[in-house]
């Protein structure tokens, strides 16, 4: 499966960053792309106030993804912010094209200073999709430090979990970042499409969660197969999503699992 992924700078406009969305998008048809994959966030960077840039799911801006799928014949995945009925909202990943479904994010970021469930309302049901044959896995930015997730999502058949970020800087963040996507690889036998926010050139919150760049792709065995720089950029990869079986049937931790009392 061809896949591209979409590093990019959201800003706080909706409208300028489903631009950036749309430019990508034909970019990554183009290339031959069966599959593009955009930031946790894209919507609407973390330094707006989340309540102020939601939607519903069959708003404007998820309408307007929708057509730009369409239009390119390719599947998106995309961050955005989705209304509740509460001021919280969902932290949210729109998948259109080919596929169609969403997740909430279950695992909120309320570390280091940093409070997400203030504004978020925690998602509950992991989400798997079938494209072209292959069971994919959904995944959003902090759930990477939950390896059950990970683990669930490899029980239901998934050959390859897609990542969306918004990874905070920080110390030690770029070490914990490829440390937790190739972890989270092995722990589930499966490719890890791991897209982040490029890196601002100023972080205008100080704590706010922006990017660092880095997007990267890891095979089921650990291998990091593409890692990208701190700035924005589209890459490709192909990746044969077959070869998870073998590595399964060789290296069987998902069946040595047991429960500990």
């Amino acid at each position: 499966m061809r896949i591209a992924l979409g590093q990019l700078l959201s800003t706080t406009d909706p409208d300028a960053n489903l631009a950036l969305v749309a430019d990508l998008t034909g970019q990554a048809a183009r290339a031959g792309a069966e599959l593009v994959v955009f930031p946790e966030a894209t919507m609407c960077s973390f330094a707006r106030p989340r309540a102020d840039a939601a939607e519903p799911f069959d708003g404007p801006w998820a309408s307007a993804v929708r057509s730009i799928a369409a239009d390119a014949g390719i599947t998106v995945v995309v961050g955005m912010f989705t209304t509740t009925d509460s001021p919280q909202v969902y932290n949210t990943l729109l998948v259109t094209g080919g596929a169609e479904a969403r997740y909430d994010k279950i695992h909120l970021f309320d570390a280091l200073g940093y409070a997400e469930s203030r504004q978020i309302r925690a998602g509950e049901q992991a989400v798997t999709i079938e494209l072209s044959g292959h069971t994919l896995g959904l995944a959003t930015c902090y759930d990477v430090r939950f390896p059950a997730l990970f683990t669930q999502l490899a029980g239901r058949g998934t050959e390859a979990i897609l990542l969306p970020a918004s990874w905070a800087d920080g110390p030690e963040k770029l070490h914990q970042w490829r440390t937790l996507v190739t972890a989270r690889a092995m722990d589930a036998t499966a490719f890890v499409v791991a897209v982040d926010q490029a890196k601002p050139p100023t972080d205008p919150n100080g704590r706010t969660p922006t990017g660092i760049g880095h997007s990267m792709v890891v095979g089921p065995t650990g291998t990091v197969l593409l890692e990208l720089g701190e700035d924005p950029e589209l890459a490709i990869i192909d990746l044969e999503l077959t070869t998870v079986a073998g590595v399964r049937e060789r290296l069987p931790v998902l069946q040595h699992q047991r429960r500990i009392q």
